[in-house]
This record gives C-alpha cells, sequence and structure tokens, in this order.
C-alpha cells in the first residue's frame, strides 16, 4: 500500500476525546466506512499479508471485525465466521471468558464454525490490550484449524496487546498509533 494511501486513512479517522469514558482518546473510523475509496484502500492494504495465501476462512470479531471480516473474506474468496459477545449466536458455541483493563466479557463462536486445518485469518478494526483478540485466537486454536495470522485496521502500540497475541503467529496492522 502506498505511504500516501496511507496517510488519507490515518488522516480521514477522527479523533473523539473522553469517548467512552474520561481520559480515553477514541480513534473513530466511521469516516473511512463512509468513503468507498478509503474503505475499498483499508480492505486493500489488510489483504496484502494474505495475499497468493489459501485462506478458507476469514473470522470477525463482534462489531466492527465483522465490517472488515466479511469484507477481507470477500476479497480472499473465504467463508465469514463471527465471533460475538455471549448469548448471541443462535447455535451450539464455545466460549472464553477473558479480563478487560475495566471488567469481564466473554465471546462465543459456533462449534461447527471452523474444521480442523482450515486456514484461518483473524480480523478486527482495532488492537489496544490484546485481551478480545487473544479470547477469538483462543478459540481458533480449539477448533484445531490453522491460525495464519491476524490482521487489524488499527494497532494502538502503546497498550502492547501484539505482544499478547506474538505466540499465535504474524500480527499485521495497516495503521499504528
Amino acid at each position: 500500500m502506498s505511504p500516501e494511501s496511507l496517510e488519507r486513512l490515518r488522516s480521514t479517522i477522527r479523533d473523539v476525546p473522553d469517548f467512552p469514558q474520561p481520559g480515553i482518546l477514541f480513534k473513530d473510523i466511521t469516516p473511512v466506512l463512509a468513503d468507498p475509496e478509503l474503505l475499498n484502500e483499508a480492505i486493500e492494504g489488510m489483504t496484502e499479508a494474505f495475499a497468493g495465501q489459501k485462506v478458507d476462512k476469514v473470522v470477525g470479531i463482534d462489531a466492527r471485525g465483522f465490517i472488515f471480516g466479511a469484507l477481507i473474506a470477500q476479497r480472499l474468496g473465504a467463508g465469514f465466521i463471527p465471533v460475538r459477545k455471549k448469548g448471541k449466536l443462535p447455535w451450539q458455541t464455545r466460549g472464553v471468558d477473558y479480563s478487560l483493563e475495566y471488567g469481564k466479557n466473554s465471546v462465543e463462536m459456533h462449534v461447527d464454525a471452523l474444521a480442523p486445518r482450515e486456514k484461518v485469518v483473524l480480523a478486527d478494526d482495532l488492537l489496544a490490550t490484546g485481551g478480545t483478540a487473544g479470547a477469538a485466537l483462543q478459540l481458533i486454536q480449539e477448533s484445531g484449524a490453522d491460525l495464519l495470522g491476524s490482521v487489524f485496521f488499527i494497532e494502538l502500540a502503546f497498550l502492547n496487546g501484539r505482544e499478547k497475541l506474538a505466540e499465535t503467529g504474524p500480527v499485521h496492522a495497516l495503521l499504528t498509533f
């Protein structure tokens, strides 16, 4: 991806102070999502790391990961698998509980979503502390699928989430703050 495209994406992301709580500087990606050219550039950049590889499924994390994950899956000719918050999927699930900086959460995936040895990519909008992505990666590992790597639209490097994911496989981020 060209430096100009990356700069266009970076400059379109809106900083929202004190959201969702005081002291947080939220990176609002909705202006990128609203622009078809920028959205296309984002998806193109996020798929580059997996170009030429056989990808069977892309796993996306609730909720913005659904947007990126589904578009990446379509681009790679793969299926899409949602990882959702507990109680939101209609079929039999397996789940993982994990800690957040300010509490606990749970994510789930259908028990039959991934088959052993399927080639899988994890996609999400944001890598922060790595808690949610780590839980999703645990679900992928428990399925017996082969993780090709993880890809994020934005990485907040100062929160060190990449360190939590490093043992699971390659971690790619299109933009780093």
